[in-house]
């Protein structure tokens, strides 16, 4: 892994036959016309698709997750979910060099850094003679590698710079890291494409990550020390994110969970995303229903959409939510919850009902009228019901209508099993109680894709990796830090009081400190991949939450994988293992 080396376009395009329908034999080897295009195309596929599945929920997505307050993955019923115990010790902070989901979040983001540098060797050579349409791709790819660098420093604190495939990578940690990114960013940030959408990279999203970067800064010059803020930096912050703000491209979302829709790749509020269209349909709608209960399907026309009972809510993380509001959060705040379902009023009292009698308490919906609820779910749920052939129940014999139960516990070996409905609770641990597979309260951000017929495939819903209220409040921690408190509050408030499509809109806070703005921070963005940066940099990652009690710093940076360095061992000192591992 030392080298990062891989061939060049020709040999990649048949490597690359899952992220896109190129073969080799469209190329015109005289690089022009079509052929041209389609090189140029080819270059940049491979990359941005790779993105994906970086991003995938076991890897580099679950270990941001596990590895926060936000989310805990028990060994469901002592049966499902161990996986070697990867995410059991992610979630405790009990980490080794060896920790497979360490391991493959690592390879994942190496292997999309290794394309970025092979598309634009690709490009820079049809750049160079002149072909503007290679030069923009080239800008795309070079603001790409900066960001995939800017993952690798966030998590190991170090990156890997180089410009052929033929060189060993430099490796670059600490204000050296920061620099290069940044130099990165700032050669392309006045020449990228400003209107190529929020599936690929454009100006404002290379602005954004200058202003990520530079918030962060006070963490990666020194991970394991106390965050260093300067003024510079955070001055830099503000410009890059008014830039944004100021540019028109962007505007707040009224409905909160319209950002997590099928519909989201034209939603305004997002800046960057992977764009789950077309080709590019991968298997990133895992992000819906990791966190489901196996006993639910989420779309009733497809028996094969159920959950996985993975992780849940930490208590920790829900109480913060408790904390912030006088009455039951769903009440206070739409960023919580949003109800779908139209339940039946004279269906919602379950007292005396049970599995074993209620063939008829049910309600009938067709599939275009069913949605689950979205947010934090908590519990008796309610789904679709297979008979004992596996199809789903219908209303009076309709093909079309479906009837929707209460959900039985039908997965796991807990005493619940077969006999009880899932019942989402707070509590949820490595307990043998608290591990049962109906335990913690659930995350249902993201929208089953209607497109998509078993959460595995063909979703329609872009991932969501930067979006305009970010910079809103990326701007306000800066102005905070800097001392201008009536900025920050009036930015913080024009995030809370945006999402006004439906009750309750959440009240302006009439005052601002880091400890509320770190609480709002996980309001708006629970559970999109940010909660572990945000929490090491307002110094909370050493807390103790669910089943977590450590508080070394040294676990700030996740280990380098074993296998990472027996493999550059042929070049003694050149990649060495993180501290305290």
């Amino acid at each position: 892994m030392n080298t990062l080396r891989y061939p060049l376009l020709i040999a990649l395009l048949s490597i690359m036959s899952g992220c896109t329908d190129l073969k080799e034999e469209v190329l015109d080897e005289s690089f022009t016309g079509s052929g041209l295009a389609e090189t140029i195309s080819g270059a940049i596929a491979p990359a941005y698709g790779q993105v994906s599945w970086t991003w995938r929920h076991t890897n580099y997505y679950g270990l941001q997750l596990i590895a926060s307050d936000e989310a805990i993955l028990p060994h469901r019923g002592g049966t499902d979910w161990f996986d070697g115990g990867k995410f059991l010790a992610v979630h405790s902070h009990n980490i080794t060099p060896t920790n497979d989901l360490v391991s493959s979040s690592w390879n994942e983001l190496t292997r999309n850094i290794s394309r970025t540098l092979t598309a634009i060797e690709t490009l820079r050579p049809l750049a160079e003679i002149g072909n503007t349409q290679a030069e923009s791709a080239l800008y795309e790819m070079i603001a790409l590698r900066g960001y995939l660098n800017m993952l690798m420093l966030d998590s190991w604190g170090l990156v890997f710079k180089k410009e052929s495939s033929l060189e060993t990578s430099a490796i670059l940690r600490g204000q050296d890291a920061v620099d290069y990114i940044e130099s990165e960013f700032l050669s392309v940030v006045d020449v990228i494409n400003t209107d190529l959408g929020a599936g690929r990279m454009t100006q404002t999203a290379v602005l954004g990550f200058l202003a990520r970067l530079h918030l962060n800064a006070a963490v990666y010059r020194d991970p394991y020390g106390t965050p260093d803020f300067r003024d510079e930096d955070l001055n830099k912050v503000i410009e890059y994110t008014s830039n944004v703000i100021n540019s028109g491209l962007y505007d707040l979302s009224p409905e909160y969970f319209e950002l997590f829709n099928d519909e989201n790749n034209t939603n305004k509020e997002l800046i960057f995303a992977l764009d789950q269209r077309g080709v590019l349909q991968r298997e990133h709608s895992r992000w819906t229903y990791w966190s489901l209960a196996g006993s639910l399907w989420g779309r009733p026309e497809f028996p094969s959409s159920d959950g996985t009972d993975g992780p849940a809510i930490t208590p920790d993380f829900y109480r913060t939510w408790e904390a912030a509001y006088a009455v039951d959060p769903a009440e206070a705040d739409a960023r919580f919850y949003m109800q779908n379902q139209k339940i039946p009023e004279e269906l919602r009292d379950l007292t005396g009902v049970s599995p074993a009698n209620d063939e008829n308490h049910y309600y009938c919906t067709t599939p275009e009228e069913y949605e689950f609820d979205r947010g934090i779910i908590r519990g008796v749920i309610w789904g679709p019901r297979k008979d004992d052939n596996g199809a789903f129940l219908r209303c009076d014999g309709n093909e079309n209508v479906y009837r929707i139960y209460p959900v039985i516990q039908i997965k796991g070996n807990g005493p619940d099993r077969d006999v009880a409905y899932v019942n989402h609770e707070l509590q949820i641990d490595y307990s043998n109680e608290g591990r049962l597979h109906s335990k913690g309260y659930r995350v249902s951000k993201y929208q089953f894709s209607r497109t998509s017929p078993n959460a595995n495939n063909f979703s329609s819903i872009d991932i969501v990796l930067m979006r305009l209220a970010e910079m809103y409040l990326m701007r306000a921690e800066a102005q905070l830090r800097m001392g201008n408190t009536d900025g920050a509050l009036a930015d913080v408030n024009t995030v809370r009081t945006s999402r006004t499509a439906r009750e309750p809109v959440p009240a302006a806070l009439s005052s601002i400190d880091l400890d509320i703005l770190f609480r709002e921070l996980g309001f708006e963005f629970y559970w999109e991949g940010l909660r572990r940066t945000n929490q090491i940099r307002f110094g909370r990652y050493e807390d103790s939450w669910t089943e977590k009690t450590d508080s070394d710093p040294m676990n700030r940076l996740f280990p380098i994988p074993q296998s990472a360095i027996d493999g550059a061992s042929n070049t003694p000192g050149y990649l060495t293992q993180n501290p305290g591992y």
